[in-house]
């Protein structure tokens, strides 16, 4: 018995003993529970970031206040009144070529109507207008302040319906002689 007990012992023994038969079977096995892991934990995490939103950019989260939107109106320009020719009033004239344009709100047929039923008028205030000021008086760094006046200007005295938003100069030559 004892030499089957010594039979059986080496039948079995060499697998188990030794260990080199379960070395690979094992290591697989472990290989494949941290890579099934590994993919459980990518899998969760990319589901749970979908989830909370994560495929959104990050300044759309920023809550973003009116005051700090700037938007500016679009206006349509009239653009019809020509070059206007002046002189100063200085001692010493300087000749004034000055080519005002009108903004005002987008698609308002009303003001656009207006404006140009009064051209003359415009034109006459324009060329009275500069022909009172000095030389010093329009300088490149009081434009804005020459577009409000003329602004306000033609909005209280001149258009009665409507009422323009901006000027512009698109040309505003000061020659002195």
């Amino acid at each position: 018995m004892a030499d089957e007990d010594d039979a059986m012992e080496g039948e079995g023994a060499s697998p188990q003993k030794g260990g080199k038969g379960l070395l690979l079977p094992g290591l697989l096995k472990w290989v494949a529970i941290g890579l099934g892991g590994l993919i459980l934990v990518v899998t969760i995490v990319v589901i749970t970031f979908h989830i909370m939103g994560g495929n959104q950019t990050g300044t759309s989260n920023v809550p973003v206040q009116e005051e700090y939107v700037q938007s500016r109106e679009v206006l349509d320009w009239y653009q019809s009144l020509g070059s206007i020719r002046t002189k100063t009033n200085d001692p010493t004239p300087a000749s004034v070529v000055v080519d005002v344009v009108f903004g005002y709100r987008k698609d308002d047929k009303a003001t656009s109507t207006e404006i140009t039923q009064r051209t003359v008028e415009l034109k006459d205030f324009l060329r009275r207008f500069f022909s009172q000021k000095s030389k010093n008086e329009l300088k490149p760094n009081d434009e804005e302040n020459l577009k409000i006046e003329i602004r306000n200007a033609i909005n209280d005295g001149i258009l009665s319906g409507s009422k323009i938003k901006d000027v512009r100069f698109m040309q505003l030559d000061v020659i002195e002689q």
